[in-house]
């Protein structure tokens, strides 16, 4: 997209340049301009904008929830200063304020509150989302390789929401089997 922005902008201001360019011969050379212009002026960064929107489009579609063989699913319910995290692989399991998920794995978080607006972030995974009362969200995430990664509500629901965090624990495929059946230390 910088690449794609650059170009356009350096096409704008070569024709900012030709549009103060002082004198020049009349007639045919002035076509010429107009078609630069109208060339390069319109139909490059439109064209430029169509690729970019296609190629949003695409990565955009793979990262929509889906239901899959591979995919799990996890709900996460924030209220004051705590997540309660739940699994659908191992229903019954429940963890406070510590997110385990399979490696290399998509996985759907089904995102609650029961009480204030809050948010479900983990940077270093996927974007922000919020956490709104009588509604579920859905992120999917994906940690590329096994380890711990931050997360917090950055959404401001009252005092002290700024230490309002979780960790979520990315497994390796072993390591998720042993906290699915409950043998994870």
């Amino acid at each position: 997209m910088l690449a794609g922005a650059v170009a356009i902008f350096a096409l704008v201001m070569a024709l900012v340049a030709l549009a103060f360019r002082r004198g020049g011969p009349v007639g045919d050379e002035k076509r010429r301009e107009g078609l630069w212009i109208i060339k390069l002026g319109i139909a490059f960064p439109v064209a430029v904008l169509l690729a970019l929107l296609a190629y949003g489009l695409f990565i955009g579609e793979r990262l929509l929830p889906r239901a899959g063989p591979d995919v799990v699913s996890v709900g996460a319910e924030a209220r004051r200063m705590a997540w309660t995290f739940t699994y659908e692989d191992a229903p019954g399991h429940v963890t406070e304020n510590v997110l385990h998920i399979p490696a290399g794995r998509p996985v759907d978080v089904a995102i609650s509150t029961s009480d204030v607006i809050h948010s479900f972030w983990v940077p270093r995974l996927a974007g922000k989302i919020d956490a709104i009362p009588g509604h579920v969200n859905v992120l999917r995430i994906e940690a590329d390789e096994p380890g711990v990664y931050a997360g917090r509500s950055a959404e401001f629901s009252g005092p002290g929401y700024d230490h309002f965090a979780f960790t979520l624990i990315a497994h390796d495929a072993a390591g998720w089997e042993r906290f699915v059946t409950g043998q994870t230390p």
